[in-house]
């Protein structure tokens, strides 16, 4: 599909081919589930614990004869029902990651970027590039872009740019080969450059997603 190309001051610059098998799909929202799941488990640290019953360190002695109390038969005072007992059952350390085909990985950033394409939310613009340090004026560009709630996207990003760019909330920088599906679909635009589009295009073109 052809697409129109812009400056960063919202002036025309040419026009790129978009390649219809990757910006070109009808979005499927259970592949794009998947992958949201599979990158959002992957974050989670894990390090959740509670101290059970053999970790608590309570005395052990048997605080009151077995019989003839007319009370329950009670040993450690670490058991669960004890107030500063040991949790029964609690969480433990562990990794919340779980294996997901490179294929359905693949496809499901296919699919973002072709949801991005029919809302009509993608932006391409020629280069990603500050003559200086200025957060205000990269604003004012990406006002006249309608890029609000923005994820950047270039191959590698000038070094002005990131630190313009850095102080800006509802703006988020991505290089080309960290782009993803979570970070795609919680921005409402996405600004690609041509580096970058290219960079995806070689990406999905390679062996390791056939």
């Amino acid at each position: 599909m052809k697409h129109k190309v812009l400056t960063f001051d919202a002036k025309a610059a040419g026009e790129i081919d978009l390649k219809d098998e990757i910006f070109g799909l009808t979005p499927r929202e259970d592949i794009l589930q998947r992958v949201v799941v599979w990158q959002l488990a992957k974050r989670r640290a894990g390090t959740h614990k509670t101290l059970t019953r053999g970790e608590v360190n309570r005395t052990t002695k048997k605080w009151y004869k077995q019989k003839g109390t007319g009370s329950a038969r009670h040993g450690a005072r670490s058991a669960p029902l004890f107030v500063g007992g040991g949790r029964a059952m609690g969480p433990v350390l562990r990794s919340h990651e779980f294996s997901l085909p490179k294929k359905v990985r693949a496809l499901g950033l296919k699919h973002a970027l072709s949801a991005k394409a029919k809302e009509s939310k993608i932006v391409v613009v020629d280069e990603a590039t500050a003559k200086e340090i200025k957060t205000n004026a990269l604003a004012k560009n990406l006002g006249k872009l309608k890029a609000s709630n923005a994820l950047i996207v270039d191959g590698a990003f000038d070094k002005n740019f990131e630190m313009s760019a850095r102080n800006l909330p509802d703006v988020t920088l991505v290089s080309a080969a960290g782009l993803n599906v979570y970070d795609i679909l919680r921005r409402d635009t996405l600004v690609l450059t041509k580096a970058a589009v290219k960079a995806i295009e070689e990406r999905f073109g390679s062996e390791r997603f056939a």
